[in-house]
């Protein structure tokens, strides 16, 4: 009798212990939110004065001008809400942070014409230039936010590895910065795009207390 017992409680536990780790990779990317900041830093944490003020911008400026941004492309946003959530617990990549980079690049797509730019070099919500890469699927889809979101994971370890005593937001600015403009560009933290990066960065923390 009491051999039985324990084996009962052993069965128990096992089927308790395949029950948690089968409700773990079939939890809500929402309830994850610890893998996006493991990877690259947690973006509420992280200083940003917002998009610059200057002659040329003095009403939509500073944090608040960012926010107005991103509160204009919500919208359009919200409709590629779990396409965003998905590819960012792919790459551990914010969700919210991808959700900035379409807002600032082409406001939820709503700007482009079939999925490019006025110039027509640019493609897709994250306007990948074609000079440099060779954009994949559909503007709008799953294999372009997979690719563009790759290459921002790339840069990010590139400056990584480029600028090793650089701390975590540091390593974060430089990667949103040689996403835009190439790993190439960056020698020192005085060459991090600021008009960019914090606009970006102010985005999201916008997109991230509205559900990404």
């Amino acid at each position: 009798m009491l051999s039985f017992a324990l084996f009962g409680g052993l069965f128990v536990l096992i089927g308790a212990s395949w029950g948690s780790h089968s409700f773990t990779h079939t939890m809500s990317p929402r309830l994850h939110f610890r893998l996006y900041h493991d990877c690259y830093g947690d973006i509420m944490t992280m200083e940003t004065p917002g998009v610059p003020c200057d002659n040329t911008r003095m009403i939509a400026c500073g944090i608040r001008g960012s926010e107005m941004f991103a509160e204009m492309d919500l919208k359009a946003l919200q409709s590629y809400q779990i396409l965003i959530k998905e590819i960012g617990l792919r790459h551990c990549v914010d969700p919210a942070l991808i959700a900035a980079i379409i807002s600032r690049e082409s406001h939820g797509g709503t700007i482009l014409l079939d999925g490019w730019d006025h110039t027509g070099l640019k493609f897709g919500l994250m306007q990948l230039d074609k000079n440099i890469h060779r954009p994949v699927g559909t503007w709008d889809g799953k294999e372009h936010l997979l690719q563009a979101v790759g290459i921002l994971t790339d840069r990010i370890k590139a400056i990584q590895k480029k600028f090793p005593s650089w701390s975590v937001a540091q390593h974060l600015k430089g990667g949103l910065s040689a996403f835009k403009s190439g790993t190439e560009a960056i020698a020192t933290s005085a060459d991090i795009q600021a008009d960019y990066v914090n606009d970006v960065l102010a985005r999201a923390k916008f997109y991230k207390k509205h559900g990404f």
